[in-house]
C-alpha cells in the first residue's frame, strides 16, 4: 500500500482507512479516558509512512483538535466552579511543562531521523508503564512539605512537557497520576486540571515546531489531517460511552502489549525507515 500523499485522488482512496484508524485510536483512548495520541502516533509512521517528525507533528495537530473538543463534554461534567479552588496546582505544574514543551520540541527538531524514532520507541515504552501503573492498584497522595510539592511540581510538568511534546500527545497519562500523587486532587477534578495543564503546554510545542521545515506536514496533508481528526474525534465520543464495557482487566494489559509491539516497530524504522 502507497503511503499518502498530496494528490486529491490519493486522499480519497485513503480517506476510509484514515477515518476508521482514527476511530479505532479515539475509542482505545475513551475506553480509558485518553485522547488515544500515544496509539495514533504509531500508526502515522507504520501505516500512513509518515517520518518521524512529521508524525510527531501531525499527532500533536490532532491531539490538540482532540483535546479542544474534550474541552466542553468535561466542563459539563465537572463544572469550572469545582475547578477552580485548584488553580495553583495548574499553575505550579505549567511553571515546569511550558518550558519542557519548547525543550523538548526543540531537541526533536534537531535529532537525527533515527535517533528520534529510538526516543519515540523507548517514549513509548514510558507510556505502557504509566497506563499499567494508573489502572493497576490505587493513586496514594504523598504528602511533603509544601515548599517540596512545588518544586517536584515544577520538575515533573518539565519531564511531562519534554515527553509530550516529542511524542505529539497531550501528556494526560501522565498528567493525571502526578497531580493526584503531588496534590491529594480526586481523580475525576485531576482529569480536567490535565486538560488545563496540557492545552497551553501543547500550544507552546506547537508554536515551536511552527519554526521548523517540518511543519509543512500540515499544509500538504491538511485534508488528510482533518479526515483523521473526525475520525479521532468520533471514536474518541464512542470510546467515551463504552468506558466500563470492557473490563480493565482485559483491555489494559491488551493496549500495554499493543504499545509495545508499536514500540518494536517504531525502533526498527531507525535502521529501515
Amino acid at each position: 500500500m502507497q503511503t499518502p500523499q498530496a494528490g486529491d485522488q490519493r486522499v480519497v482512496r485513503w480517506a476510509p482507512v484514515a477515518f476508521a484508524a482514527g476511530a479505532a485510536v479515539g475509542v482505545l483512548g475513551g475506553m480509558i479516558g485518553l485522547g488515544g495520541a500515544e496509539f495514533r502516533l504509531p500508526l502515522l509512521i507504520m501505516l500512513f509512512g509518515f517520518a518521524a517528525l512529521q508524525a510527531v507533528i501531525l499527532n500533536k495537530a490532532l491531539s490538540l483538535v482532540v483535546v479542544l473538543t474534550a474541552l466542553p463534554a468535561r466542563l459539563a461534567a465537572v463544572p469550572l466552579s469545582a475547578l477552580t479552588p485548584h488553580w495553583a496546582v495548574v499553575v505550579n505544574l505549567l511553571l515546569g511543562s511550558l518550558a519542557g514543551a519548547w525543550i523538548g520540541a526543540s531537541w526533536a527538531t534537531r535529532m537525527r531521523s533515527s535517533t528520534l524514532y529510538r526516543v519515540l520507541a523507548v517514549l513509548l515504552i514510558l507510556i505502557t508503564g504509566a497506563l499499567i501503573a494508573n489502572h493497576v492498584g490505587t493513586l496514594h497522595h504523598v504528602d511533603m512539605p509544601t515548599a517540596a510539592t512545588v518544586t517536584v511540581g515544577v520538575v515533573a510538568g518539565f519531564f511531562i512537557g519534554v515527553v509530550a511534546a516529542i511524542m505529539g500527545v497531550a501528556g494526560g497519562e501522565l498528567l493525571i497520576p502526578t497531580i493526584v500523587l503531588l496534590f491529594g486532587t480526586d481523580i475525576k477534578i485531576a482529569g480536567s486540571l490535565s486538560l488545563a495543564v496540557s492545552l497551553p503546554t501543547m500550544l507552546v510545542a506547537f508554536a515551536r515546531y511552527s519554526r521548523d521545515g517540518s511543519f509543512t506536514v500540515l499544509r500538504r496533508h491538511a485534508r488528510l489531517g482533518l479526515i483523521l481528526a473526525a475520525g479521532s474525534v468520533t471514536g474518541t465520543v464512542l470510546g467515551g460511552l463504552l468506558l466500563g464495557v470492557v473490563p480493565e482487566v482485559v483491555l489494559v494489559p491488551g493496549l500495554a502489549v499493543l504499545l509495545v509491539l508499536s514500540s518494536l516497530k517504531v525502533w526498527r524504522h531507525a535502521t529501515t525507515g
